[in-house]
């Protein structure tokens, strides 16, 4: 099974046995987003188009959009609305411009309400267009300043003083007439001057008259982001932060999983695996108070992280698990076979596991099944026992609380002979099936409140 494949499973797994945690935590982030759209108040944007005639190539457009959004167009625009409270600066980080297709620049402006939003737009265009003409109003040259009439007007007086002097210029090889069209020369000189600055004095002209492109529309909607998006997007962060953080927590969980690494931490032999039914146990401790009802509601007291209980291969085949494991204590056991099994406190598919153990053992050899604290064990002192069997699920205990209780064992006297360890599989259990095993667990439970501390 490849990465993406296990991480697709894990996520699953977190979905089907999280679900209401992540069914709350989705709707407390809708109402963390609820309450971020109240803090802020809703936006409206609205647009104004202004058109540059002539060529512009994209440079010319750039400066045209910082231009629009200078201190110089939005100080005045400020000016004009004299809205109170609100000076240049903050209108500064409401307006925006951008070069579109077809020359046209435009600018955007952003208020608390729809009207002040088009009043903004409107405002700033009109100033930009006013300076962008002042602008090009401005030149220190003489003909320039005279404008595209007067050069016209210069053009058409030297067309005429050239048909004149052609009029009277003398054919021949005179000086007179050599300097007569030597002149003529010179004036045909000036006239492409002319015409040439009247080349030059279009385009300018053409590029002052910037022209608004009609009022901007007054926006019927909330600029984003709007309520509804701040509501989605909390949910959907809360709910990813969830994922995130269970995920986080099954890469950090130091419990230890596996045979060999459990009879590692005890430091003693597996003796084997047995199996109980998964369902629902009809022992399952319940606590009391808003704390454990809480619990219970989400449930956070059920394990996501552990793998789905593989299929049972019937009750046959779980017995024939409990017998081996009481065969092989018998062969390693001297006469008289008695052995303390351990159990940790909370481990219910260890305590069921116990009961059935119990049951199949048939007093050879005796087992006497008591549960230790894991906090901090204590294990009753040695009596008539041969040793202690720890008996306990996987996925439920760190290498350092597993070495605690085997401390505990070595205190009180007994010698870890072995460790079994409790699994849950998938089974149907049937009326006659169940019936040992409940009777058995009822009777341990009786004889551990008659002996204080044995379950």
């Amino acid at each position: 099974m490849s990465d993406d494949t296990i991480r697709l499973v894990t996520i699953g797994r977190i979905l089907r046995r999280r679900w209401r945690l992540l069914a709350v935590l989705t709707v407390v982030g809708a109402l963390v987003g609820y309450g971020t759209s109240v803090l802020f108040p809703p936006r409206y944007t609205a647009s104004a188009s202004v058109l540059l005639p002539g060529q512009w190539d994209e440079r010319g457009l750039l400066t045209q959009v910082d231009i629009a959004t200078s201190s110089a167009v939005v100080d005045r625009a400020a000016a004009t609305l004299d809205w109170t409270g609100i000076s240049g600066g903050e209108l500064r980080d409401r307006v925006s411009a951008k070069a579109a297709d077809g020359n046209i620049i435009k600018i955007s402006g952003t208020a608390d309400t729809p009207e002040r939003a088009q009043q903004l737009s409107d405002q700033v265009a009109q100033q930009f267009v006013a300076f962008a003409a002042r602008l090009a109003g401005d030149s220190t040259d003489p003909d320039a300043a005279a404008g595209p009439e007067a050069l016209r007007q210069k053009v058409a007086q030297t067309n005429r003083r050239i048909t004149d002097l052609a009029n009277a210029a003398d054919p021949g090889q005179t000086v007179e007439s050599v300097q007569a069209r030597t002149e003529l020369e010179q004036l045909r000189t000036a006239l492409q001057e002319a015409m040439k600055k009247l080349d030059e004095a279009d385009p300018a002209t053409n590029k002052a008259n910037l022209v608004v492109m009609g009022p901007a529309a007054r926006p019927t909607g909330e600029a984003a982001p709007t309520r509804m998006q701040l509501i989605a997007a909390g949910a959907l962060l809360f709910f990813l932060l969830s994922v995130i953080g269970h995920l986080a927590a099954a890469r950090v969980n130091r419990r230890l999983r596996t045979e060999p690494e459990i009879a590692a931490a005890l430091g003693s032999a597996l003796l084997g695996t047995v199996d109980v039914p998964g369902e629902r146990p009809a022992h399952r401790p319940q606590g009391r108070g808003p704390r454990a009802w809480i619990r219970r509601l989400l449930d956070l007291d059920t394990r996501w992280d552990m793998p789905a209980p593989q299929p049972s291969g019937g009750e046959a085949g779980r017995q024939i698990r409990y017998r081996r494991v009481c065969a092989r204590l018998r062969d390693q056991l001297p006469a008289p076979r008695r052995l303390l099994v351990v159990v940790p406190d909370g481990d219910e598919i260890a305590r069921r596991a116990a009961g059935q153990l119990v049951a199949e053992a048939e007093n050879d050899p005796l087992l006497r099944v008591v549960g230790v604290s894991v906090s901090r064990p204590l294990v009753p002192d040695r009596d008539t026992e041969s040793g202690a069997l720890v008996l306990l699920s996987a996925g439920n205990w760190t290498a350092e609380e597993l070495a605690d209780i085997a401390e505990a064992c070595a205190d009180a006297g007994h010698e870890v002979v072995g460790i079994v360890v409790a699994g849950t599989v998938r089974a149907r259990p049937t009326r006659t099936a169940g019936r040992p095993a409940d009777e058995a667990t009822e009777a341990l439970a009786v004889r551990g409140h008659a002996t204080g501390g044995s379950v």
